[in-house]
């Protein structure tokens, strides 16, 4: 039977792609600071980034570092979306997606480096 690793490239694109359209949300809201904005664009599409150039790794290590990068990625869209919950900025409705993407990404990353760093 064959092993399939897991397409993570398409999940981060599609992840990316909301986090555009959520950006654009949040430049419809007045008053709404535009570097938090920016901080979610930048850290949310950088996840989908990371993971596509490490689609063809020279090492079970170059693909593990690759990966560590995307972990902190999401980590950092999750704070930023994180805060804007904390702190008012947007609807709740408007970023409950994102974090409950986020999150799983964050859980799924974490495996992967942990299995590619210890396995």
């Amino acid at each position: 039977m064959e092993h399939h690793p897991p397409d993570f490239g398409t999940r981060t694109f599609a992840f990316a792609c909301d986090i555009v359209r959520l950006y654009q949300a949040f430049l419809d809201i007045p008053r709404f600071p535009l570097s938090i904005a920016r901080q979610v664009l930048d850290a949310g599409t950088s996840i989908g980034a990371n993971c596509e150039e490490g689609r063809a790794p020279a090492s079970r290590r170059d693909l593990a570092n690759r990966h560590s990068v995307v972990l902190r990625e999401a980590r950092e869209t999750k704070f930023w979306l994180r805060l804007i919950r904390a702190t008012n900025l947007a609807p709740p409705a408007l970023t409950e997606a994102a974090l409950k993407e986020v999150d799983q990404l964050v859980a799924i990353f974490t495996v992967s480096v942990r299995n590619l760093k210890n396995g």
